[in-house]
């Protein structure tokens, strides 16, 4: 790089447009004063900066990935159905929604992904992926973007009735 002082890495949380969050990653050379013009250039964007370190994962998925992860083994291990562990994220741990409609929105194969991906690079065990999320991302079931992940958005209810 020509210059390493002025490097370092903006991740947005999707959709971009909604989501309020950016992950400011600083390299081990960028300058403080450049830290401080990318925080305000987040501030800018209607964003609300934090700054992390360059670990994979950084911050928000380093804390989500193994959360769905668990939430998928508990599903796989008989535990609950996704939408009662769902339930339970959103009206007992105040989330938006839970692990499985994040999933999905998200798209399995990018959770797939993140997950290989931080596993490979750290071996550590909590970002092994769950055989379920491997056979639904073969099996081309994605999430809301093709209609079908752990839930079937190709035909959706309201009220336990099809529309």
């Amino acid at each position: 790089l020509k210059n390493p002082e002025r490097f370092l890495g903006f991740h947005f949380f999707n959709p971009p447009p909604v989501m309020k969050l950016i992950e400011v990653i600083p390299s081990l050379k960028t300058d403080e004063a450049f830290i401080k013009f990318a925080v305000d250039f987040a501030k800018n964007l209607d964003k609300e900066p934090v700054i992390a370190r360059d670990t994979p994962g950084f911050i928000g998925n380093a804390l989500l990935i193994p959360f769905i992860l668990e939430a998928i083994e508990m599903y796989e291990k008989g535990i609950a159905k996704p939408e009662d562990i769902d339930k339970a994220c959103k009206l007992g741990l105040g989330q938006p929604m839970g692990p499985f409609e994040l999933a999905d929105f998200m798209g399995l194969d990018i959770v797939l992904a993140i997950a290989d991906n931080v596993f490979e690079r750290t071996k550590d065990q909590r970002f092994s992926a769950p055989a379920k999320l491997r056979e639904l991302v073969s099996a081309g079931h994605l999430g809301r973007k093709v209609g079908k992940g752990f839930y079937d958005y190709k035909h959706p209810r309201i009220f336990g009735v099809e529309i």
